[in-house]
């Protein structure tokens, strides 16, 4: 995986560390675990952020730094790919949530005549947040699993490509040292 690159786009300990707003965690900011750049912190990474991008809760990334805490996994990364849901992409999600979690419980997806009332809400809650939930959870993990088995695929190709490139070269360069002599 592109290390250098992520190196150079996420926040360093130092910076993360500065931050008035996280100093409540204490040590835990400090355990360098959650700062290393290694197929494993990065596949774990990837789950937590991906699993709680697709479930509509408020404070997403307050969770997923809790959960990458607790499995060691890339701390600033686990935080950023929560923004994978935004403003311009959490309709459709969480709308195709609904619609998986109303086609597990085989209900009929309702029509969605919004209105940002209490008595709408609360009339509709029950109707809209249990298929909604559902099939969060479902594509969630589902989401969250196929980001890390296909991160761990891609880091496990890119170390076999150069280990390859590398033998080549040494083949190549024992190869020309010979005919020289």
């Amino acid at each position: 995986m592109p290390k250098k690159f992520m190196k150079r786009y996420l926040p360093s300990p130092e910076k993360v560390q500065a931050m008035q707003s996280l100093r409540f965690l204490g040590d835990i900011v400090n355990e360098p675990n959650l700062w290393h750049i290694n197929r494993h912190s990065v596949a774990r990474a990837f789950l937590i952020g991906v699993f709680f991008c697709c479930i509509p809760m408020p404070f997403q990334m307050v969770a997923a730094a809790l959960f990458a805490i607790w499995f060691n996994a890339n701390l600033p990364l686990s935080v950023v790919l929560v923004w994978i849901s935004n403003p311009v992409t959490m309709p459709p999600m969480f709308y195709f949530n609904y619609k998986v979690g109303a086609w597990i419980l085989n209900r009929p997806v309702l029509d969605f005549d919004f209105q940002l009332s209490i008595p709408w809400i609360s009339e509709r809650l029950l109707d809209i947040g249990i298929p909604l939930y559902l099939g969060s959870l479902i594509v969630a993990t589902l989401c969250a699993c196929l980001a890390y088995l296909i991160i761990q695929f891609l880091w496990r190709r890119k170390i076999r490509t150069e280990w390859q490139t590398r033998r080549q070269a040494r083949r190549e360069h024992r190869g020309s040292r010979d005919q020289a002599s």
